[in-house]
């Protein structure tokens, strides 16, 4: 006869409040032990999406090519590959491809009576690994109870393919059937991928972060490794004022602007107008925009240059400030506006002058470098006070809040953006902020904890300004783990020819890794296994054109930037890596540039991918190897705990 002590008897008189008779926890026990031995659902990760919308959501429509496998599976040879091809284009953009469909079919009723019944097959497919209530609650209200009775079969029927072509028959007689067939589509869409892993760095480099935002907010299962851009917006958002400038400043220079002004409404008119004050006789030519637009006009062009200079100027003011406020950030280095000599124009780094391309300054105090004039100190107030009081920007970042984190350990595996500061000899770099040394996975809690201090604390003016600060610090310290390199030659790059000065070198960790007992270490010192774990991390774009390859440490750990944005690109070689971690293995996909939606929807092409096999499951995966499978045999203990409760007499049982 068990003994429960009272903690226990208290748990468990909570727990029968839900589970109120023996019958009850029994068949609670009966569907947990059930869904243990469903197959493992489908991952998804992507890394490094950097306002990349349109291709970032073709591969989730796709899912990295899940879809077209699923598809393969199901017909094999009873379909030809343009019926595969066109299959596949509907289940992404069903609306779309719909609307050319009707222009070219004569016999539209039969065509929806063919693809009704290949979507139904598609779905009983996709729903294999759920159970009906999973598959219930993603069902689109208007067609729930249809789509039920079309997939789960009805063994009292006995004609029952009689009864499923009438139910078919009846949906295209009353004109429903393109509505449909677009939910059907929608939900293999969302069913074929059950989780998805966001790798960090979703803004800045391309045009649509607002709209990769609004897709991650509205997706069903999501969780994100910051990156650090998407901390520097995060930063910009808590009102950070050097995390505001360079904000802009990378919007500037990436043609960018328009997120700002039109998607989340930040008013620049006091930014131009103090450009077009101060730099109205210089050509700003070291300030060039990489414009995404067709049709710039040669005044707007001049004017996003003078912007950019001017709020350039603004932010390594801003940032000298903070440097010298933060001695411990060990940043001295990056104090340049005072080692210049404005009558020489040059600047002297490490003792050594060199040549500046640019000795226009106008706004710059030789005396007094690092304050800002008035006429900036009033822009950065109003912009300072424009991110705070952008309603959409602050939505996005508590979306970033809630669902995101520097690290991640997610059945089984690691995820974070960047690297682990790491010593050449292959131990942990000690990393000492606010009076303590921390390391490893210490340091990432460390500065987790203050980065949402900075954006949510109230009540403590100093440790709210201290998290500000460390988030900038995340953004760009040689000691930040999702940075990564030795400095941030924003300036140098700008201003000087020097290419070596330039360079930006990474962290001894991208070399370490190669060794499988490095990687084994990092698994093990965020409490996984190394024989069962794997690390995955983007940040770093893999240059596969020369032969890089993605898979690190005799295959423990994965980088899986391979170039998502567009400006990486003619770097790597390819359009990105993603991953896909279903029950079977882990598997690489690599992929060739997006050209349009348009052509996607007309000609029935696909992202083109290659797929690399990391590791191969030798028994497939279940819902019981998961970690949701952990808490559920903890459910079946606790219920199991329960059911012997009530048939000791401990437990009363409920009426109903």
């Amino acid at each position: 006869m068990a003994v429960y002590s009272g903690e226990q008897l208290k748990y468990l008189k909570l727990l029968s409040q839900k589970y109120p008779t023996i019958a009850a926890a029994s068949t609670e026990i009966i569907n947990l032990e059930a869904i243990l031995n469903l197959p493992k659902g489908t991952e998804h990760v992507v890394s490094d999406l950097h306002g990349e919308a349109d291709r970032f959501s073709h591969i989730l429509k796709n899912g990295s090519g899940a879809i077209k496998i699923k598809i393969e599976e199901e017909f094999g040879h009873t379909l030809s590959m343009r019926d595969k091809k066109r299959l596949a284009t509907l289940i992404y953009y069903p609306e779309e491809k719909l609307e050319l469909i009707e222009k070219e079919e004569e016999d539209m009723d039969d065509w929806y009576r063919i693809t009704l019944h290949r979507l139904i097959r598609m779905c009983k497919r996709v729903f294999s690994k759920y159970t009906r209530s999973k598959v219930r609650k993603a069902l689109p209200p208007d067609f729930a109870y249809v789509i039920e009775e079309l997939i789960y079969e009805r063994e009292d029927f006995a004609d029952k393919e009689d009864y499923y072509n009438e139910i078919i028959t009846s949906i295209i007689r009353i004109e429903r059937a393109k509505d449909f067939i677009v939910a059907l589509c929608q939900l293999i869409q969302r069913l074929v991928i059950d989780h998805l892993h966001i790798v960090g760095d979703i803004y800045d480099r391309g045009p649509k972060a607002f709209q990769v935002m609004e897709c991650l907010m509205n997706y069903h299962s999501v969780d994100i490794q910051w990156g650090n851009h998407d901390v520097l917006w995060m930063g910009a958002a808590s009102g950070h004022a050097a995390c505001v400038a360079n904000v802009i400043r990378i919007c500037a220079k990436y043609g960018n602007l328009d997120t700002l002004e039109d998607d989340y409404g930040i008013n620049l008119i006091p930014l131009a107008n103090l450009a077009m004050s101060e730099y109205a006789v210089d050509e700003c030519e070291l300030f060039e925009v990489k414009h995404r637009r067709d049709e710039v006009s040669q005044i707007d062009i001049d004017l996003e240059k003078r912007m950019h200079k001017a709020i350039s100027m603004i932010q390594f003011k801003l940032e000298g400030q903070l440097i010298m406020r933060r001695p411990e950030f060990l940043m001295k280095d990056r104090l340049l506006l005072d080692k210049i000599d404005y009558d020489e124009g040059v600047v002297y780094i490490d003792d050594q002058a060199y040549p500046m391309l640019d000795g226009y300054f106008p706004t710059i105090d030789p005396n007094d470098p690092y304050r800002l004039s008035p006429s900036e100190q009033d822009v950065m107030d109003r912009l300072v006070k424009a991110f705070v009081n952008c309603r959409k920007l602050q939505e996005h970042t508590q979306f970033l809040f809630k669902a995101g984190s520097l690290y991640l350990t997610y059945n089984q595996n690691l995820y974070y953006h960047g690297c682990i500061p790491f010593n050449e000899d292959g131990t942990f770099r000690s990393v000492h902020l606010k009076g303590q040394d921390f390391s490893g996975r210490a340091l990432y809690d460390f500065l987790e904890a203050y980065a949402r201090k900075g954006y949510y604390l109230t009540s403590d003016p100093e440790e709210k300004s201290y998290g500000q600060d460390i988030m900038w610090f995340i953004w760009s310290n040689e000691n930040s783990p999702v940075y990564g390199k030795e400095k941030m030659a924003t300036f140098e790059r700008y201003f000087l020819s020097d290419r070596e000065v330039q360079e930006e070198r990474k962290d001894i960790y991208y070399k370490l890794i190669e060794k499988e007992e490095i990687c084994d270490k990092i698994i093990r010192e965020f409490g996984l296994d190394p024989k069962t774990a794997h690390v995955v991390n983007g940040h770093m774009p893999v240059k596969f054109k020369s032969g890089e390859s993605p898979v690190k440490g005799n295959g423990k750990l994965m980088i899986i930037d391979g170039g998502f944005s567009k400006a990486y690109q003619s770097t790597t070689g390819i359009a990105g890596y993603t991953l896909i971690y279903n029950s079977y293995g882990l598997r690489i996909a690599t992929h060739e540039p997006f050209e349009s939606f348009e052509k996607s929807i007309v000609d029935e092409t696909d992202i083109r991918s290659d797929f690399m096999m990391v590791k191969e499951f030798e028994t497939r995966q279940k819902v019981a190897d998961t970690d949701n499978g952990r808490a559920l045999r903890e459910n079946i203990k606790e219920l199991g705990m329960l059911l012997d409760a009530y048939r000791q007499g401990i437990i009363r049982e409920k009426i109903k």
